[in-house]
């Protein structure tokens, strides 16, 4: 069973993710482990602190090394091998070749989550990789979180429906998105599924679709 388990201040934000959908079945059957450790356990004194003002001045607080190394730690507890994921917009950009690279290893994920405006540097010593999403910034990492999650989990074998679900999906070819698709009825609106998907015909099928795949930019 692969293991996902996040290091996040916000824990209840992964609730209707990890209990819906393909998310929740991976889960039924075995496939997966989702959990989260909430960084607010592991904070300090009375208050549990987890944050302070960065050395050298500056707006707004960072996320303390030892509340977010502790985290780590314990989640390396629950499974050793695990590597260790950081949100962070300066990682690198993830894309669907990293997921499926990610979804073909043999062993589970820690994913940090950033708050605030940024964290110490130190952690760095546990991390295996920093992420990210895209080219800008958001107020915390659990979306790039889920989103990374929901990208390796729906590539692991027994997830999908089909076999063949992934191979032919947008970004599997890492050059092209998947082509139009249509289910009943035949018109709608004056608007007509094209004819060749009705034909039988999978040769023409497979050629219209190719033909009506397009580049990636």
């Amino acid at each position: 069973m692969r293991k996902f388990q996040v290091i996040t201040l916000f824990p209840e934000m992964f609730a209707g993710v990890f209990e819906n959908s393909m998310m929740w079945k991976a889960q039924d059957k075995g496939i997966v482990e989702l959990s989260t450790i909430n960084l607010r356990e592991f904070g300090l004194g009375p208050r549990k602190q987890v944050d302070d003002t960065p050395y050298g001045g500056g707006d707004g607080m960072l996320l303390m090394i030892e509340p977010l190394w502790n985290a780590v730690e314990k989640a390396k507890e629950n499974d050793p091998s695990a590597k260790v994921l950081l949100m962070t917009p300066r990682g690198e950009r993830w894309k669907q070749s990293l997921a499926t690279q990610y979804s073909e290893a043999d062993h589970g994920y820690i994913l940090i989550c950033g708050r605030y405006e940024g964290y110490d540097e130190r952690i760095m010593a546990l991390v295996d990789q920093e992420v990210s999403v895209g080219d800008y910034v958001l107020t915390g990492g659990e979306l790039p979180a889920m989103t990374i999650i929901d990208s390796i989990v729906r590539l692991i074998p027994g997830v999908l429906g089909g076999a063949e679900s992934a191979a032919i999906e947008s970004f599997s070819d890492g050059e092209t998105l998947e082509f139009p698709q249509y289910t009943r009825p035949e018109a709608w609106n004056g608007m007509k599924v094209p004819d060749v998907l009705l034909s039988g015909h999978h040769g023409e099928i497979a050629k219209w679709r190719a033909a009506n795949s397009r580049k990636a930019e």
